[in-house]
């Protein structure tokens, strides 16, 4: 099996978690899944994602409604910061 993708089942076994939690984020569009051989899989590169919206549903409580938005933010504020940081190195070459 390739190193890049983790079974959803091996996955909601190890976290105590519903399937229908991770089907749920999935038809919202946070996460994506892949089928391999009839198993479904999500890549490694998400699983950050999914235990942020992991805390936040189950600790914080927050609906997914409310971690689509919270997840809109966070990756407009992410753009936005990478942008000032460009700016601020154009500013550096002009400056110096």
């Amino acid at each position: 099996m390739d190193d890049r993708y983790i079974s959803i089942i091996e996955f909601c076994n190890c976290h105590q978690l519903e399937y229908s939690f991770i089907n749920s984020l999935t038809e919202h569009g946070l996460i994506h899944t892949v089928i391999i051989e009839e198993d479904e899989y999500i890549e490694r590169e998400q699983l950050r994602d999914l235990e942020r919206f992991m805390r936040l549903h189950y600790e914080l409580e927050i609906n997914l409604e409310g971690i689509d938005a919270i997840n809109h933010l966070l990756e407009r504020v992410s753009k936005l910061q990478n942008e000032v940081r460009l700016l601020q190195n154009r500013l550096r070459r002009y400056e110096d």
